[in-house]
């Protein structure tokens, strides 16, 4: 079992994006993907708008997409070729609560694409990637929290200059990771797409059953293996 985690800085950076284009670029591989989204005040986490995320009976929820229009994000992941796609609704700062129903989905997949930095404090993923964009200034706690647990950074290339600097946020955790440079719409370039396959393909050869991952943890009986 493989497990990515695709994070970034801020909203709208093209965190949905990657996932969808990782999901096409890697058809060898059966994902099952998850987007998690927090939302507090009736405000969503992912765009900072009015949302209906919330449930009226319970502080988080998770729901299967079976819709393949393509007008959701999950359902994005299904249109991309994802076996399964999960839309995991928390309030802010109970991801917890919700995370012993999302193992048992979890483990039940061939392999995992999650779309959340938050996550990270539950799982340790075989890879991480986050999408930086410097024409966006905000960054969020969550992001800066785990960047230093970043296997490579996808970065937004800026025509005009460096763009924004962040404030009070340090790059030099991820200064000696591999750096992919990006211009939208195209947010998965074939590099990427062969850096994770090979990532994925080493971690597999290393794998052993002292692995301290997420399910090697959890779920030691689990022996994860490549399609």
């Amino acid at each position: 079992m493989a497990i990515v985690v695709i994070g970034g800085h801020s909203r709208s950076v093209g965190k949905t994006s990657v996932v969808e284009g990782l999901i096409s670029g890697l058809q060898e591989w059966p994902w099952t993907a998850v987007k998690i989204t927090q939302y507090g005040h009736g405000i969503c986490s992912a765009d900072g708008a009015a949302c209906d995320c919330a449930t009226a009976d319970h502080n988080w929820a998770i729901s299967e997409e079976k819709d393949r229009s393509g007008e959701s994000d999950t359902s994005r992941f299904l249109v991309a070729g994802a076996t399964r796609a999960l839309w995991v609704r928390t309030e802010q700062g109970r991801l917890a609560e919700a995370m012993p129903a999302l193992r048992q989905r979890m483990a039940a997949a061939d392999n995992v694409i999650v779309e959340s930095n938050s996550v990270l404090k539950f799982l340790r993923p075989d890879l991480y990637l986050t999408v930086l964009d410097p024409a966006t200034a905000d960054f969020k706690d969550s992001a800066r929290e785990v960047l230093d647990r970043a296997s490579a950074v996808i970065l937004h290339d800026s025509t005009s200059g460096d763009g924004a600097a962040w404030e009070r946020v340090s790059l030099k955790p991820v200064a000696q990771r591999p750096i992919f440079r990006i211009r939208p719409p195209n947010y998965v370039t074939p590099e990427i797409v062969e850096f994770v396959r090979n990532s994925l393909a080493l971690e597999q050869k290393t794998d052993s059953p002292t692995d301290q991952s997420f399910f090697g943890m959890m779920n030691s009986g689990i022996k994860r293996t490549a399609p």
